[in-house]
Order: C-alpha cells, then structure tokens, then sequence
C-alpha cells in the first residue's frame, strides 16, 4: 500500500512537476513541446498495450477476448462522454479566441480548459492504480511511470493560458497542484476497486487501456501534428514505445 501511494503520489506530482518547468521555459517552441509529448504518447501507448491490455486477456478467465474488448470500448467511451460533457481540449487552448476578447471571456475559456484536464486526469490514475491489481510490480510501475511522464508535458501546457489572462504565479501553482490531486484520488480509487474484487481485474485492466488509448489517439497525436512537426513528432513517438519495451525486458 505504500507504494501505491507514493505511486499514486508521484504519477499527480508529475503535473505539478510539469507546470514548475512552464514557469521556467514559457517560451519553448511548438516543435519541442510536441517532441516530448509525443515521445509521452509512445510511452503511453507500450504501458496501455503490454501493462494493461495483454494482462486483461490473461486474467480474463473463460472469455478473455471478450472481456478485454469490452473493456476496452467501455474505457474509451467513458472519455468520450467526457469529451461531449467537458469543451474539447484543442478549442480552449487559445487557438480559435477573437481578435479582441473580453476578459472575462478569456477566464472562462481558461477554467473549462484547466476543468477538461482534471477531467481527464481521474481515468489516466485509475490506470495507474488498476496496473498495481495484477501483482507485478516492475509492470505497474512502468504503467504509471509512463503516465507520469506525459504528465509532464501536459503540466506546462496549462501555464501558459492562466498566465496569459492574469493569473498570479500563486494561483496559477494551487490549480497545477489541483489537477495533479484529482490524479492521485484515481490512482487510489483503481487501486481499491481492484483490490476489493479480483473478478473485476480483467475487465478493470482493459477500461484503463481503453482510456489511455483513447486519450492518445483522440488528443496527444492530433495536437503533435498540428504545427509542422510531423516527421518529428513520429520518431519521438517510436522511441517512447521501444523505451518502455526495454523497460518490460529489463523489470519483467
């Protein structure tokens, strides 16, 4: 329990983690940003396949391909209402503001931003804490290291709005740490489920993948290709998927 914890911890530090180095290097170019976010996707996408759903059709019992796909499907739906629920990410982030906004307008636009990404945040912790339910270690915390890691990236991204509308550097932290809470409350929260029935594993196992691949294809890879860093962005993506091969190997 500790170490899912101080997992749990670590994975919601990650944001706030991310939002420091925004302070720091507010101006860092699109091509770089989409770099590191996509060499995130590629980590996301190895601990989505080889920590959650391979593991869902191997405790998945009598029916292991149905259950796993189910899971799956039910996992990305789940995004995908919050997506209708919650204004789409990539309209929020300043790209389709008027010329001459009204203020007010602005932080309105800012907060459903920062609401989308806490939102967000809850399923990709209950990976990280379902990953803790198969009783492999090494692999759970690959999971939930390579959540962690887009996280990162994810943290700087929302400085740069509350900033922009004149949010004090205070404020602008206590919202980087909120969201990065919302993620360690999920951690715990697949955790335990997990924990409290084993029947649900293979099922729990696939909706976390399901989640994870939804939010990489529907939002990480679009946002890497949006501003002329393709090629780029491809290659930053395979290398984050072979990292976390070696890593399976190397823990497994």
């Amino acid at each position: 329990m500790t170490l899912v914890l101080l997992t749990a911890l670590g994975v919601g530090g990650a944001s706030f983690a991310g939002a420091l180095i925004g302070l720091l290097f507010k101006k860092t170019s699109h091509k770089w940003s989409d770099i590191i976010l996509s060499f995130a996707a590629g980590v996301m996408l190895a601990a989505a396949v080889i920590g959650l759903i391979l593991p869902s059709m191997e405790y998945g019992g009598r029916f292991p391909l149905p259950v796993t796909i189910v899971g799956v499907f039910c996992g990305a739906l789940c995004v995908n209402l919050i997506d209708k629920l919650v204004p789409h990410l990539h309209r929020l982030s300043g790209g389709e503001q008027e010329h001459h906004p009204d203020r007010q307008k602005q932080l309105n636009k800012v907060l459903l931003f920062i609401i989308a990404i806490a939102i967000h945040n809850l399923p990709e912790g209950i990976a990280a804490g379902v990953g803790f339910g198969t009783g492999n270690t090494g692999e759970a915390l690959t999971i939930a290291g390579g959540i962690a890691l887009q996280n990162i990236p994810e943290g700087m991204v929302i400085i740069a709005p509350m900033l922009a509308v004149g949010m004090s550097y205070g404020r602008t932290l206590a919202v980087a740490l909120a969201t990065g809470l919302i993620e360690v409350v999920g951690t715990l929260l697949g955790y335990f489920a997990v924990s409290l029935s084993s029947a649900i594993l293979p099922f729990a196992l696939a909706f976390a993948g399901g989640t994870m691949l939804y939010v990489i294809s529907d939002e990480m890879i679009p946002e890497t290709h949006a501003h002329g860093s393709q090629r780029g962005a491809t290659y930053a993506l395979l290398a984050g998927f072979c990292l976390m091969l070696v890593f399976d190997v190397l823990l497994g």
